[in-house]
């Protein structure tokens, strides 16, 4: 059973950074996407960013590129995204999930796996 738990949430003033973990377990995640969301109060779930567990491959949503960096520590199992220059419309919980294979999707109905989130609320 696939395991994902969500850490690092908190609050943050503007222009300040937050990094974000999620713990992988359960399975060898070596043909596994992993890719974190977020769902802003009153709003649909959104992509954020998505990378490939073997080789690595990253893409992030133009929303957050240049600022968020998505990355993974495969001895660790665990999925990182560190996230600068956060601004208040960055506010959001935010969810990592995972799919088998390696294209990616931003489509959130194409990951089967997802952890319980985890609060980021950036103040102004």
């Amino acid at each position: 059973q696939v395991q994902l738990v969500e850490s690092g949430g908190g609050l943050v003033q503007a222009g300040g950074s937050l990094r974000l973990s999620c713990a992988a377990s359960g399975r060898t995640f070596s043909n596994y996407v992993m890719a974190w969301f977020r769902q802003a109060p009153g709003k649909e779930r959104e992509f954020v960013a998505a990378i490939s567990w073997s080789g690595g491959r990253a893409y992030h949503a133009d929303s957050v590129s240049g600022r968020f960096t998505i990355s993974r520590d495969s001895a660790k199992n665990t999925v990182y995204l560190q996230m600068n220059s956060l601004k208040p419309e960055d506010t959001a919980v935010y969810y990592c999930a995972a799919r088998t294979g390696s294209y990616f999707y931003i489509v959130q109905s194409e990951y089967g796996y997802w952890g319980q989130g985890t609060q980021v609320t950036v103040s102004s």
